[in-house]
C-alpha cells in the first residue's frame, strides 16, 4: 500500500514535472543565466510540490507553475535578507531526488535545442525588453498561453496584457530592424514603428 506522500509525488510527476523543460527554457529567456535558470526552476518546483495540495486539479497546471515562477523571480529582486524559513525536510526529500534527476535532462535539452532554436540577434533583442514585456512575449508567442491565462499568471487585467504584448512586439520590431534589413526581410530604409517609452522596471 502506497503512502500519501508517494501518491502525491506520482500525481505531481504526471501533472507538473512534465512541464519542467518548458519552464527551464522560459527561465533562460528571462534571466539569461544558466545557473540562475536552474535555481529558479528548482525553487519553482520545490514551492509547487510543497503547496501542491492547494492546486485545483483539472485546471491548467502549466499556467499555475508559470505563476509561481513569475512570483519567485520577482521575489528574488525584492528579497532583502537571507533568512530561511524552517521546512520539514522529510516531506520534500523524495521530490528533491526526483527533480535533480529531471534537471539533468533539462540541461541536455538546453544544450542541444535552445541554443540552436533562436538566432543570436532575436535572443539579444528579447534580452533588452523590460521584464514585464519579455514575460508576456515569452508566455504568448513562445509558450502559446491565451490572454486570459497570461493575465492570471501575471496578476493583471487582460487589457494590460494586450497593451504590454503590443508594446513588446513593437520594441522587438524596433530592435530587429537592422537584422531584418540585412537578411532581406525589410526593403525600406525607413521604419514605420511607433516610438515607445518603455518602463524599465521589472515590476
Amino acid at each position: 500500500m502506497i503512502s500519501e506522500n508517494e501518491r502525491k509525488l506520482e500525481i505531481f510527476k504526471d501533472e507538473a514535472l512534465v512541464h519542467m523543460d518548458a519552464l527551464y527554457n522560459s527561465a533562460l529567456k528571462l534571466t539569461y543565466n544558466e545557473d540562475d535558470s536552474r535555481d529558479l526552476v528548482q525553487e519553482t518546483f520545490y514551492k509547487a510540490y510543497r503547496f501542491f495540495d492547494q492546486f485545483n486539479h483539472g485546471t491548467n497546471c502549466k499556467a499555475w507553475l508559470y505563476r509561481i515562477l513569475k512570483n519567485t523571480l520577482i521575489n528574488k529582486y525584492r528579497k532583502k535578507s537571507n533568512s530561511v524559513k524552517h521546512v520539514d525536510f522529510n516531506t520534500v526529500e523524495p521530490f528533491l531526488d526526483t527533480i535533480v534527476d529531471k534537471q539533468e535532462f533539462a540541461e541536455t535539452y538546453d544544450e542541444n535545442t535552445y541554443k540552436h532554436s533562436v538566432s543570436d540577434e532575436v535572443d539579444a533583442a528579447l534580452s533588452r525588453l523590460p521584464f514585464n514585456f519579455r514575460m508576456v512575449l515569452v508566455l504568448s508567442d513562445i509558450e502559446g498561453f491565451s490572454y486570459k491565462e497570461i493575465a492570471d499568471i501575471m496578476g493583471c487585467p487582460v487589457g494590460t496584457i494586450r497593451s504590454r504584448l503590443s508594446r513588446a512586439r513593437k520594441l522587438m520590431y524596433r530592435y530587429l530592424q537592422g537584422y531584418a534589413r540585412k537578411n532581406g526581410y525589410i526593403d525600406s530604409e525607413k521604419s514605420d514603428f511607433e516610438e515607445i517609452e518603455a518602463d524599465e522596471s521589472i515590476y
